[in-house]
């Protein structure tokens, strides 16, 4: 066996390797992104959830957009005030208060407003139910079964009557329960005394009274009677918008169905 030809391939791949490897350690520190400092550090500061409450598309997108002054403190409910006071103090500002924000389930479909088409008997899920053709008879209503109220990490969501409930002083505004309903009927809303509507059905009046007793029947009285333009009806469903509203309860005392209410902290 001629080992000095082996030797001599070893070292002609060691030296490859060793080539190949300084060529791609040079080639990353100069094409290396230079970091931001201070996105690094109010991303360290923000809790890491991820979860979008703020408007971008997770803690990193958040904090960018902080360090170029594109975005407002207090936008991260989870962090709350900690979290903007460690980031005021890296931009070098004045912590401003946190825009608090908590999930609401819209949907007022509970066993005694409405009723179920099918007796569902798989898999404890909303999500499942739905797959298979779904139990109640309101099709954009809570199925009642819990993905929310499982993925909640802090014990905020319950099943009641049928019906998601959220506990605002429990809830951190993680949208975790947003993101496991597959109905796609819960949402955030600040945590501040406001008007809501608690429906999601957007069929014709007749239809929706026909499968809820609570159902928003898109009538427009509540549209009619707000002097500051605030509520609104599209797609056969009241909208309530928050900025605008004044409190002063004309659309809950003129809606027939009761599915407007106050949302009060």
């Amino acid at each position: 066996m001629d080992y000095t030809m082996i030797f001599i391939a070893v070292c002609i791949v060691a030296g490859i390797g060793l080539v190949i490897g300084l060529i791609l350690s040079i080639a990353s520190i100069l094409m290396a992104v230079p970091k931001d400092e201070k996105v690094e550090a109010i991303t360290e500061a923000l809790p890491g959830a991820n979860c979008g409450a703020c408007g971008y598309s997770g803690c990193e997108g958040y904090a960018k957009a902080l360090a170029k002054g594109e975005a407002k403190l207090g936008a991260c409910s989870p962090g709350g005030e900690g979290c903007v006071k460690a980031i005021a103090e890296i931009l070098g500002v004045e912590a401003s208060a946190v825009d608090r924000k908590v999930a609401l389930v819209h949907c007022m479909g509970s066993c005694d407003n409405t009723d179920s088409k099918a007796q569902y008997q798989g898999i404890k899920s909303c999500a499942a139910a739905i797959a298979a053709g779904g139990s109640g008879s309101c099709g954009f209503g809570c199925v009642g079964l819990g993905d929310c109220a499982e993925v909640c990490p802090y014990g905020a969501v319950s099943i009641c009557n049928g019906v998601a409930r959220i506990d605002a002083d429990l809830c951190k505004g993680c949208s975790m329960c947003v993101n496991a309903c597959p109905r796609h009927i819960i949402s955030f809303v600040s945590y501040k005394e406001q008007t809501v509507v608690r429906c999601s059905n957007s069929d014709k009046g007749a239809q929706a009274r026909k499968v809820c007793k609570s159902a928003c029947i898109g009538c427009k009285k509540c549209e009619k009677v707000c002097a500051s333009g605030a509520v609104t009806v599209n797609n056969f469903k009241a909208v309530v918008d928050a900025e605008k509203c004044t409190g002063c309860n004309l659309c809950i005392e003129s809606c027939p169905q009761g599915c407007i209410t106050e949302f009060k902290v």
